[in-house]
């Protein structure tokens, strides 16, 4: 592949909206007045519920207020001829099931897997001519005990232990993942035989305190401490300590030494791909071609999905069940049920009308905590980053670090808790917590010939900045400016091989995505707001207080990340209740 980015000026002169946007912008056919089930928002999650609902003999419509398909899994071409995977980038946790069980290679969906996954390089000075040292991690263990024994030998030694201790870990709670949690609702108030079926709900935490056996409180300990106490416990380098911590608090509000931070970090580490754990990789033409996959299941059985259809009130029958919703031009859409993929903030406090909701469901909704750090920059480059590190082949092709996480400013633990230390002052880092990622390295179709996409999850920035300024274009682009700076430390020449960028604020995710506060878990994922307490204590089984309403996105368990397992756990709920009605 060439250095240079000659397809650039073709790319530029390109038609504004190619044919793959066009993907599934939309229904074929009318839209009904009546449906069995209604879905609010094709996000991910959203267009697993659909897909299911269908294939379980529901007719199921799903309304989409942007004009294209995906929530944060959307791929767009903000820049003419890069295709960027413009909110989510990376897939790893989509539960197995639904690949199998929805065809979704079938349905087109193509994955470029990573070996090796991380790279660390450290901003340091070379010594006899050597380059500055870096964390290189993949899949083969001696090689990673190799790249580890640069900074501690103790470490290198000590890093399979570590690695089967988690992976037992997520194997424990990898079952939680796929059902409803623990009916806290029904044991307490529910009838005899609500309360008797409630037991079943009880199978998989027993099952995961039987796999953690006599180990149990270690476990329970990397749940509630803080990550560095944790990691302290098995290392002493602070190269790997910190690339291993950046997992526990990537698009959370919190520092490496706030508590309960561990849980972050398995919930980043339980995924796997075509069969390898923990393995994370990139969706051929960007995340927004497995939203089209989900869809494309989900119409082949007969789903109906419609674009730019606002829905802007869920409505209730004089009995106090919902039985449809009204979009914005006034159409009213009759339905059993309604599935909502947006936010708990946005169903319970926007569209459903108050009355029909406890007081103090509606006062805890608005009290969850949806802070987030997180400010995400799309970047067109013609020429691949040139690592001090890590030098490019003399050819300009794409080397092995370049398909990885790229974690810059992570070298020290100490790093990411002062640049959250700024955040929590109201300030964005001084030296921001980047982790950049080069799709086009593996996906050449993302980029014009030469040129790729590059994408960069910043923290932290604040969502409100100190002195009541405003995320104005002035401020966004100063931020960009310092994340740029501290690329060019760890590559000299990446500012000059920018051709363009998008950056997207805590503000910007919240106003483009429906995110609360920029927040791409919808809520925290603390340990107050997971599982049986998701989004809030007796309300975790995707039902609210108004039947015939189900929460089917982030917001419900097991909460954020491309997995799928809210939308798949929703639609298994609802589908159960429609049998009973």
């Amino acid at each position: 592949m060439a250095t240079s980015c000659g397809g650039l000026g073709r790319a530029l002169r390109a038609s504004p909206r190619p044919a793959w946007r066009e993907t599934h912008s939309g229904a074929r056919g009318c839209l009904k007045p009546e449906y069995d089930a209604v879905v609010i928002g094709a996000g991910h999650n959203g267009l697993v519920a659909a897909a299911y609902l269908q294939r379980l003999g529901v007719n199921t419509v799903v309304f989409e207020r942007r004009h294209v398909i995906g929530g944060a899994a959307v791929t767009e071409e903000i820049i003419p001829g890069f295709k960027f995977s413009r909110a989510s980038y990376l897939l790893s946790l989509l539960r197995p099931q639904i690949y199998t069980d929805l065809e979704l290679k079938k349905h087109g969906l193509r994955l470029h897997l990573r070996n090796p996954y991380s790279f660390t390089p450290m901003q340091e000075e070379g010594t006899g001519g050597k380059v500055p040292r870096s964390l290189l991690l993949g899949t083969d263990m001696a090689e990673n005990q190799k790249q580890i024994a640069q900074f501690s030998l103790k470490d290198a030694q000590a890093f399979p232990r570590y690695e089967e201790f988690m992976n037992r870990l997520v194997s424990a709670i990898d079952p939680l993942l796929d059902t409803a949690p623990v009916d806290m609702a029904a044991f307490q108030c529910g009838s005899l035989l609500q309360r008797l079926k409630s037991l079943s709900t009880l199978k998989p935490l027993l099952q995961a305190g039987l796999t953690l056996g006599a180990q149990l409180p270690q476990y329970y300990q990397v749940l509630t401490a803080p990550i560095t106490k944790v990691l302290d416990q098995w290392f002493e380098s602070e190269p790997l300590k910190a690339t291993l911590a950046t997992d526990a608090v990537i698009g959370a509000m919190t520092s490496p030494h706030t508590p309960g931070s561990g849980y972050v970090l398995l919930h980043h580490v339980m995924g796997g791909l075509e069969g390898t754990l923990g393995a994370w990789g990139y969706v051929q033409g960007g995340m927004g071609a497995l939203s089209d996959a989900i869809a494309s299941s989900a119409k082949a059985h007969g789903a109906s999905i419609f674009t730019e259809k606002t829905v802007v009130k869920v409505q209730v029958n004089s009995g106090g069940r919902v039985r449809g919703v009204v979009l914005q031009d006034g159409t009213e859409v009759r339905s059993k049920v309604v599935l909502s993929n947006a936010s708990p903030q946005i169903t319970f406090l926007k569209l459903t009308p108050q009355e029909w909701l406890p007081e103090e469901f509606v006062g805890r909704i608005s009290q969850l905590d949806t802070q987030s750090p997180v400010t995400k920059i799309n970047v067109a480059i013609d020429r691949l980053p040139n690592f001090l590190a890590m030098p490019n082949a003399p050819g300009g092709q794409p080397l092995p670090h370049h398909q990885c996480s790229i974690h810059l400013n992570c070298e020290d633990t100490r790093l990411l808790h002062q640049a959250f230390q700024d955040a929590v002052d109201g300030l964005t880092s001084h030296r921001p917590m980047i982790e950049l990622c080069i799709p086009s390295s593996l996906d050449p179709t993302l980029a014009p010939p030469g040129c790729h996409v590059v994408s960069l999850f910043t923290q932290y920035t604040p969502y409100a900045l100190a002195g009541g300024k405003a995320w104005d274009e002035q401020e966004r682009n100063a931020y960009a400016d310092k994340v740029f700076d501290c690329i060019e430390a760890y590559a000299p020449g990446f500012k000059s091989s920018v051709v363009g960028r998008d950056i997207l604020t805590p503000p910007d995710l919240e106003r483009i995505f429906g995110l609360p506060g920029g927040n791409i878990f919808h809520c925290s994922m603390s340990l107050d707001q997971l599982y049986f307490a998701r989004p809030l204590p007796l309300h975790s089984s995707y039902r609210c207080p108004l039947p015939g309403l189900y929460l089917c996105g982030s917001g419900a368990h097991p909460g954020g990340g491309v997995m799928g397992a809210a939308g798949h756990n929703a639609a298994h709920v609802v589908f159960g209740d429609l049998k009973s009605i």
